[in-house]
C-alpha cells in the first residue's frame, strides 16, 4: 500500500521539529518520492548522518511502504 506524502512529511517533522519539508511524488504512484529537508540541526553534520536522521524518522518504512525516496538535505540559507 502506498504511503501518502503528507504522512512522510509529518513523520520527518515529528523527528526533526525545525525541518522544512517538501515532498514531490515523482511517478504519481505514491511509491516514488523526492524529499527536500532543510533544518538548522543539520549544520555541521555530514550528508551521511543527515540521511540517517531522515531515514530514522521514517521508522523503517523505507523499502516497504515507501519504495523509493530521492533525498536532499540542507541547512537554511543566509545563516552564517
Amino acid at each position: 500500500m502506498p504511503m501518502p506524502a503528507q504522512e512522510i512529511e509529518q513523520m520527518i517533522q515529528a523527528a526533526i521539529p525545525d525541518a522544512q519539508v517538501q515532498i514531490t511524488d515523482l511517478a504519481g504512484d505514491g511509491d516514488h518520492y523526492a524529499a527536500r529537508v532543510v533544518s538548522e540541526s543539520f549544520r555541521g553534520v555530514s550528508r551521511v548522518e543527515r540521511t540517517r536522521r531522515v531515514y530514522a524518522a521514517l521508522g523503517g518504512r523505507m523499502g516497504g511502504e515507501l519504495h523509493a525516496l530521492q533525498l536532499t538535505t540542507d541547512v537554511p540559507a543566509g545563516v552564517e
